[in-house]
């Protein structure tokens, strides 16, 4: 038996590992304050004082990255968990009850991937104002649909066993054979999910802040980062060049790892891989 892991998921969590490590660290040290202005030092070259340069403001290019990638995966746990949350309790009360409740259930589902987040969001920013916690509602409620049908799916199946059909005839309750049978052999594919909504949540908060309905200054993004290099592409294109790197890497990251968990999860996939 191969024992090893796939190379996908290895990519994956290295990618991972470093724009977490990176976010991480920003909570208690970054080398300057990423709010910090120096107007005599706008467009510093790369150098022992600053590690990427300075911006337009003579804000330190390290310290906004480290800030972003701390905004960026705060607003993706917090977004996906909740979307995991309500949408995985949804999808096992479809799947537990069926008839008219799993369809009011599904139809709601559709009804919730009518609305991409962006469309979302500009509601919620001109009802409320931009902001972080705008992003985070407009990302959460685009996953729950997406979690509701990942986990009806797979507990459909799950409540088709035999060891459920035991349980019921012990007298087991519906809501607890959801949670001692359906919920634990159904987590793979939920954290599979899971691990790709966080490479799309970070790919529409960077999206939505590069449109000014995210992080407001002083508030560092990945996405408003962009948009603010986007008037000095030919002065100083490296204002750019890396915060585009900052979302390839961790978008590329949890992509690879998600692929890769699928692949634990269901060899299958993996056998019909080309060689």
């Amino acid at each position: 038996m191969n024992a090893r892991l796939p190379v996908n998921i290895l990519i994956g969590a290295a990618l991972v590992a470093v724009v977490m490590f990176a976010a991480l660290l920003s909570a208690i040290w970054t080398p300057y304050p990423y709010a910090g202005i120096d107007v005599a030092n706008k467009f510093a070259a790369p150098s022992g004082a600053h590690w990427l340069g300075t911006d337009q403001l003579g804000r330190d290019l390290v310290s906004q990255l480290m800030a972003a990638a701390g905004n960026s995966m705060g607003v993706a746990v917090v977004a996906v968990g909740i979307g995991c949350s309500i949408g995985t309790a949804l999808g096992l009360l479809a799947a537990a009850k069926g008839g008219w409740i799993e369809e009011l259930i599904m139809r709601l589902s559709d009804l919730g991937f009518a609305f991409p987040a962006l469309l979302f969001a500009i509601m919620l920013a001109a009802a409320f104002g931009p902001s972080l916690s705008m992003v985070v509602i407009a990302i959460a409620f685009i996953n729950i649909p997406t979690f509701a049908r990942v986990t009806r799916a797979a507990a459909n199946q799950i409540w088709r066993r035999e060891y459920v059909f035991a349980a019921r005839a012990a007298g087991m309750s519906t809501f607890a054979i959801s949670r001692d049978h359906i919920l634990p052999n159904i987590a793979a594919p939920v954290i599979v999910q899971a691990t790709i909504e966080f490479a799309v949540a970070i790919l529409v908060e960077a999206a939505l802040s590069y449109l000014g309905l995210g992080a407001q200054p002083p508030e560092p993004s990945w996405g408003r980062m962009l948009a603010e290099a986007q008037t000095l592409m030919y002065l100083a294109p490296q204002l750019a060049v890396w915060p585009g790197l900052c979302i390839v890497t961790a978008v590329l990251g949890f992509g690879l790892l998600g692929d890769g968990l699928r692949d634990i999860s269901d060899p299958r996939l993996a056998r019909r891989r080309p060689a």
